[in-house]
């Protein structure tokens, strides 16, 4: 059985991806044109919003981010 205070993995992977998938849409919005302003802007709200949900997440654990960032460096 796991450490109940353990970091879960794929939570970590989660905010990773998501993070990544932000700046990209960030990026993408800067370039935008005509309706695809639209569509940058609707994925860096969903990106944002999801990103608040693994953060609280994270911290219902007990886990603060300077450890996932921590941990970001150690897996890179």
């Amino acid at each position: 059985m796991l450490r109940k205070n353990k970091i879960d993995v794929e939570l970590v992977d989660s905010i990773l991806k998501t993070k990544a998938e932000l700046n990209v849409a960030s990026k993408n919005f800067e370039q935008a044109e005509g309706e695809l302003i639209d569509y940058y802007l609707y994925q860096i709200k969903a990106h944002k919003a999801k990103l608040d949900y693994l953060i609280k997440e994270v911290k219902k654990k007990g886990f603060s981010l300077d450890m996932i960032n921590e941990l970001k460096l150690r897996i890179s």
